[in-house]
């Protein structure tokens, strides 16, 4: 009985989480929140394929800037990521990438009714690079995604996988009308979401 009672407060707690969503005006805290509440994401890489070089292509992936909850976060989205995948190897000939995410992933954009093109379903584009994590940051890495991620844990070792970071370099928020509000990275870092 106290194990359910705690899953429902720590339910009610994502609930109230996911419903004070940061006002339109504290841009940088919404892209903190909206990163934070986001498992997955749509990365755009400029393909290295034949038939598609240098063309954009966008390809969704498990993300996260640290394990779920209130704590908010470190802002940095971490990836887990194998050569094999056909993004990593256009990130191999250019790491230059954009990733996209947006509230439209949770219950707060259904609940409230908006369309995930609508601006009050906020979304995030970051600009910037994919590199791999050094060690003293793939613990860091593995609890952020492990955590969001257990399936992760199981999957083949013969596949290689490896940590990665987002480095962001450029930030567009869009959580109101009026058009995008750009973001600097120091500002981004600055905040709690």
């Amino acid at each position: 009985m106290a194990r359910l009672l705690l899953l429902c407060a720590a339910s009610a707690l994502l609930v109230a989480a996911v419903a004070a969503i940061p006002p339109p005006e504290e841009a940088a805290r919404m892209a903190r929140y909206v990163l934070h509440s986001c498992d997955w994401g749509a990365l755009a890489t400029l393909s290295a394929q034949e038939g598609l070089r240098g063309r954009p292509f966008a390809n969704i992936f498990s993300i996260s800037d640290g394990p779920p909850g209130p704590c908010g976060g470190s802002g940095v989205p971490y990836l887990y990521l194998t050569d094999m995948e056909i993004s990593v190897q256009d990130l191999e000939v250019n790491s230059n990438a954009s990733l996209t995410v947006s509230l439209a992933e949770t219950p707060y954009c259904r609940k409230h009714k908006y369309d995930p093109q609508n601006p009050l379903c906020a979304h995030i584009i970051f600009a910037g690079s994919i590199v791999k994590v050094n060690d003293s940051e793939a613990d860091l890495a593995k609890k952020a995604l492990f955590s969001r991620h257990p399936e992760m844990e199981s999957w083949p070792k013969d596949h290689n996988w490896f940590f990665a970071k987002f480095n962001i370099t450029n930030i567009w928020v869009l959580d109101y009308f009026g058009g995008l509000k750009i973001v600097t990275p120091e500002e981004y870092y600055s905040v709690k979401p």
